[in-house]
């Protein structure tokens, strides 16, 4: 028997019973799945926050690191797909909103409308989230990384980035996979890269016009280095962040410390810069990726109820509002997560 409790003015502030509220259990229980989940989500992106502070210096440029767009190969088109990726997400809530507006209104055939687009939507984003995965593990540029285990990309004298592909000679000599089966269990290797730190190091020295450019970030208009200098948030918030780039002698005295050669990013190295930034972008969006793919999962069973008229024998679309507030998380989350990596 459900009890009620009155305020002064009269007014019903808990119906209690088997509904806090008004709530049915059903939306209730996904209101504590996404407190907890916003709780986990907000753990990391401090996480992430406080790293990335930390090693601010030599943390990756979103600009360079997100410049590709599918079917324009050699376009340099900065964070253009992943602001495509959001508005589609985005759109996507707009479609889940409509279709639960229709569940209300026991409109059938809309509410099936409606969810397929937000299907269509949630595909496309998660297809999308893949093929930046791909392109961010592949790399574009490729650098070495020195003993110290500092990352040198590569410049030509007008400040222009160069592939290793583009200098990097070719030399006869014998190149081991450093594996556990051949003592060098401390060092294993996933894979070849494609030329050898020699390679790269006599290519260097053919071309005298080649620059080598630091992972640390100096800002343009101080033109004050973080080489020796920790420099606070505000030195890098309103001006134009660059990388630092050697002269050809201190160029020369880098290379000489060169160690591995780094194509793309894993969780051991990163092309372009601090791999926790690498480990953070993995950790992070593939958990998020993770939520999108389980609320298509769910939504495609729910739209096979709805062609089925599952609701519509209920006389009810609440399903549609409990997983519609899910997706809206979903997409919250993904602000946060777009802000953090791409924006900030």
């Amino acid at each position: 028997m459900g009890a009620t409790v009155t305020s002064n003015t009269g007014h019903k502030t808990w119906d209690g019973g088997n509904e806090p509220l008004g709530a049915s259990y059903g939306k209730l229980m996904m209101w504590f799945f996404i407190m907890s989940d916003a709780l986990t989500f907000s753990g990391f992106l401090a996480a992430y926050g406080f790293s990335r502070f930390k090693f601010i210096e030599t943390w990756p440029l979103a600009d360079e690191v997100f410049t590709h767009f599918p079917f324009l190969h050699g376009v340099s088109a900065p964070m253009y797909y992943v602001a495509l990726m959001t508005f589609i997400l985005i759109f996507s809530s707009v479609t889940m909103v409509l279709a639960v507006d229709a569940g209300h209104q026991m409109k059938q055939k809309k509410v099936a409308f409606y969810m397929f687009l937000t299907i269509i939507g949630g595909l496309i984003f998660v297809g999308s989230q893949a093929w930046e995965w791909k392109n961010f593990i592949k790399g574009e540029y490729g650098a070495v990384e020195t003993k110290g285990g500092s990352i040198l990309q590569f410049v030509n004298a007008k400040g222009e980035r160069v592939k290793l592909e583009d200098f990097a000679v070719t030399l006869e000599e014998a190149r081991t996979q450093r594996k556990r089966s051949n003592a060098l269990w401390f060092g294993e290797e996933g894979s070849l890269s494609t030329y050898s730190v020699a390679e790269v190091q006599e290519g260097f020295k053919e071309n005298p016009d080649l620059l080598v450019r630091t992972e640390v970030i100096f800002d343009e208009e101080t033109s004050k280095t973080a080489v020796g200098v920790h420099p606070t948030l505000n030195d890098f918030k309103f001006h134009s962040k660059k990388k630092t780039v050697l002269t050809r002698a201190e160029s020369e005295i880098m290379m000489a410390n060169a160690h591995l050669v780094v194509e793309g990013a894993n969780l051991q190295r990163n092309e372009y810069g601090s791999k926790l930034f690498a480990d953070f972008f993995f950790f992070i969006t593939g958990f998020h990726g993770f939520h999108v793919f389980s609320g298509v999962v769910i939504n495609i069973i729910i739209f096979i109820n709805i062609l089925l008229g599952t609701y519509e024998k209920r006389r009810s679309y609440e399903m549609i509002e409990k997983v519609g507030l899910y997706w809206h998380f979903v997409d919250l989350v993904w602000v946060f997560v777009f802000t953090f990596f791409y924006l900030v």
